[in-house]
């Protein structure tokens, strides 16, 4: 280890050298200078950031990920592509409007019926009993009724009879009379004898009057005692014909003429009343149906014209019935073949259709697309000249078929727009675009 050893100058030697050197000054920033310039560099930070800081209805998006389309001027073809199942023209339920055991079955599923023929017999022990019972009662009670009219009957001959001896009592009276009035004139005939002779044909004249006013009561009240007789013996007799034909609903037989599906009885089931046992589907006859956006409720009628391209053949159609009910944001349609229909279509088979719902006409058209559904045709994005952003704008939009829309106000022909799904971005006024995800 080596050691250095420090020599100190002289006094001489710091004398000397002290002439040459002199102090120096440094001189400071004013510091209104510098809170000038602390602002003016916080400032130009501010609005750089308002600038190109994002905002909260602002959002930057991959381009790649966007579908935009230009609005132009075109003919619009208003119509409605739908896909229709065929199914029957005319289905019937088949339902136990009895319930009972099951006896026999006398065709299987799938068999061709004709109307009115026997399909299952079916027992019920306390159905016919009952019907029984009151057949017995119905009976009796009409027996009651009838046993009334002949007695009503009776009374009223009874009268007739009484009303054709009074009047002939009278007349024999009144002969009496006028023949003992000329013989009293003259003397030949006692005036006591006469005078009996006339309070006689008194009394017959009056015993007429009084018969007769009370055949008129009688015959008044027995006529409408009739009448409601007659009015309950048809009531007693309809019930009967009720009890009757609900026995005969242990026979089921076919109401129509077709194809039975879903009949899967078994010998010996118990069928509860009104529970359903198979259908009957026309035959020779197919319509189409349909389901449809709940967006159309209002623009679907009956009688609309409809095609339909089969085995390269098209076919035409019209709408025969609209179900207004809403379900899951659609509603059903019928249509039904204008003419011949396809040979070769199948039951459950779907059929690609073209509901015309309005003319054609000139108009500013942009494509179809899924920004409908997020933003109900009110507003999209238009797309601004340099390509590099999009802003929001209000628009209004008229009808709509699978490719395009109708415009009717907010775009000009040329303005780009875009027609994607609009998810996550319905809460943004301004779009930028970038080259990747």
């Amino acid at each position: 280890m080596s050691l250095v050893e420090l020599k100190r100058p002289s006094q001489s030697e710091a004398v000397s050298g002290g002439a040459m050197d002199r102090v120096v000054e440094r001189k400071r920033i004013d510091k209104k200078i510098l809170i000038g310039g602390a602002s003016a560099v916080a400032l130009l930070l501010i609005i750089l950031f308002w600038l190109f800081a994002p905002r909260a209805d602002s959002m930057a998006v991959s381009q790649d990920r966007l579908a935009i389309s230009a609005a132009q001027q075109g003919t619009f073809d208003d119509f409605l592509p739908l896909r229709g199942r065929v199914t029957p023209l005319v289905t019937v339920y088949l339902d136990a409007i009895e319930g009972g055991r099951v006896d026999q079955k006398l065709v299987e599923d799938g068999a061709h019926v004709t109307q009115g023929q026997l399909l299952a017999v079916l027992s019920n022990a306390e159905l016919q009993l009952s019907t029984l019972e009151k057949q017995a009662e119905v009976e009796q009670q009409l027996n009651n009724m009838r046993s009334q009219e002949l007695a009503l009957t009776q009374t009223r001959n009874t009268n007739l009879r009484d009303l054709n001896q009074a009047e002939t009592d009278l007349a024999k009276a009144k002969r009496v009379f006028d023949l003992q009035k000329s013989l009293a004139d003259r003397g030949f005939v006692a005036k006591k004898t006469f005078n009996d002779t006339a309070d006689d044909l008194a009394y017959q004249q009056q015993r007429l009057a009084i018969l007769k006013h009370s055949i008129a009561q009688t015959e008044a009240l027995q006529s409408s005692q009739l009448q409601q007789l007659r009015l309950a013996s048809g009531s007693l007799s309809s019930s009967m014909g009720i009890a009757r034909n609900n026995l005969g609903q242990l026979n089921i037989r076919a109401p129509v003429t077709g194809e039975l599906s879903g009949f899967e009885l078994q010998l010996g089931q118990a069928l509860q009343q009104g529970e359903r046992i198979g259908q009957i589907d026309s035959t020779g006859g197919n319509k189409l149906q349909a389901d449809v956006d709940e967006y159309y409720l209002g623009r679907v009628r009956i009688g609309q014209a409809a095609t339909a391209d089969v085995d390269g053949k098209t076919y035409r159609l019209k709408v025969a019935k609209v179900y207004p009910q809403v379900k899951n944001g659609q509603f059903q349609v019928d249509l039904v073949f204008d003419g011949p229909a396809p040979a070769s279509v199948q039951r459950g088979q779907t059929i690609a259709t073209k509901l015309t719902l309005g003319d054609s006409a000139k108009a500013l058209l942009i494509p179809n697309g899924a920004f409908f559904n997020d933003t109900g045709g009110n507003w999209i994005f238009v797309v601004d000249s340099s390509g590099k952003s999009a802003t929001k704008r209000q628009i209004q939009l008229g009808r709509r078929n699978a490719d395009f829309i109708e415009v009717l106000g907010g775009l000009q022909p040329g303005e780009r727009v875009i027609t994607s799904s609009y998810s996550g971005l319905t809460d943004k006024d301004r779009l930028t675009f970038s080259s990747g995800e």
